[in-house]
């Protein structure tokens, strides 16, 4: 996560805040970067599979 991205986050909270609620927001945006950065460069999996495999583990 870049800095900049860190101190928007703190600043569209307001003045007074839970610590708990800024870490679990950068948590997320950390994760969503991520996820994005890997469907970029192409680690994904298709739609089909990601059914399929569900059905297998439920089925059970």
């Amino acid at each position: 996560m870049k800095k900049q991205t860190a101190l928007n986050t703190i600043n569209e909270f307001p003045k007074e805040f839970n610590l708990e609620e800024l870490l679990e927001r950068l948590i997320f945006i950390e994760k969503v970067e991520h996820g994005i950065a890997q469907a970029k460069s192409g680690k994904t999996t298709e739609h089909n599979k990601v059914v399929e495999s569900f059905r297998k583990k439920w089925s059970k």
